[in-house]
């Protein structure tokens, strides 16, 4: 799907950005891979990396703030993964007009970037935190999605189609319980927020697969949740940490004790596939194309969250997913 095609990635300087450029040059042969970030030390360390040197490759420094910025990016361009977002909770809080600028107003721009330059398609990349949001990275997150799904009616019938993807943890992304936990460690105690807080958990290498399979599939106006496996956070000490001793601190600001990648109050819109949902967008007066991917329809008040509906990951499934980050008495 991607050989002879034109792609950019915002955010590409990130975890998830990284991880797509580097799957993409292996498995593809793209005519260009645009990494779209601000950040030049960066650009310039991921430029330097072995793993990234290729002639279809190039780095295009400019803000999801700047729309002129973005239009000129993305001229002749097929496809444009969004993955670039100010993330952190706490953060949020403290500057909700950072946040703001960048997570809602930056969707915006590439929305109307992408019309202008003529691009194929757009995916942009949400978070379970945008599903009944609790605090501000949430929230602008579920304006993010909206946008890009509204987007559809702008772009007519043959113009630029937006989907998005939601999912939930990516195992050993910054900021993530998983290298705080093989940290602390080294010290012999662990802090843990409640022991029976469940979370999804998703490789890095299974999110791009994921957005390269919606990619391909998209029709524009879906919002697409992967079927993932969850666990309890005791599961995840009790793997990484199993000789160490526990301090519970209570949940944070903003956090949930369980994560819900579809609410129940959705559950009228979903199709259900093999290995993934598609939830429908509220309104198709752009004509929704998405019944013809197939799926079946949920029941009323169905609801995936990481304590119902889903696959709960066992003690060797679990040690599998987090191979990097085990004890060397468990590798």
């Amino acid at each position: 799907m991607l050989n002879d095609k034109s792609i950019l990635i915002t955010g590409g300087t990130g975890s998830f950005g990284h991880k797509f450029v580097e799957m993409v040059l292996e498995r593809y042969r793209p005519h260009r891979l645009i990494v779209y970030s601000r950040d030049e030390l960066k650009q310039s360390e991921m430029q330097a990396h072995q793993d990234f040197q290729s002639p279809s490759l190039r780095f295009f420094l400019g803000d999801v703030r700047d729309q002129d910025r973005l239009f000129l990016a993305m001229r002749g361009v097929d496809y444009v993964v969004h993955a670039a977002a100010l993330k952190q909770v706490p953060a949020a809080e403290y500057n909700p007009h950072e946040f703001i600028k960048t997570n809602v107003n930056g969707a915006t721009n590439v929305v109307e970037a992408a019309i202008r330059a003529g691009v194929q398609k757009v995916v942009a990349l949400s978070t379970d935190k945008a599903v009944n949001p609790v605090n501000l990275y949430g929230a602008t997150k579920l304006c993010s999605d909206k946008v890009f799904i509204a987007a559809n009616s702008y772009a007519g019938g043959g113009g630029t189609t937006y989907s998005v993807v939601r999912y939930g943890n990516v195992v050993g992304s910054r900021g993530s319980v998983v290298p705080l936990f093989a940290k602390q460690r080294e010290s012999g105690k662990l802090t843990i927020t409640n022991p029976d807080m469940t979370r999804f958990l998703i490789t890095l290498e299974q999110g791009v697969d994921f957005v390269l399979q919606s990619l391909e599939n998209m029709v524009g106006g879906e919002l697409f949740v992967p079927k993932i496996p969850a666990c309890s956070v005791s599961d995840i000490a009790e793997v990484l940490a199993p000789d160490c001793e526990w301090e519970t601190i209570g949940l944070r600001p903003g956090e949930k004790m369980h994560e819900v990648l579809i609410p129940a109050d959705e559950a009228r819109n979903i199709l259900e596939f093999e290995d993934h949902f598609v939830i429908q967008p509220i309104q198709s007066f752009w004509g929704n194309k998405i019944g013809i991917l197939g799926g079946v329809t949920c029941s009323e008040g169905f609801l995936f969250a990481s304590n119902v509906n889903c696959h709960s990951l066992n003690e060797a499934e679990l040690k599998v997913l987090l191979k990097d980050f085990l004890p060397q008495s468990s590798t």
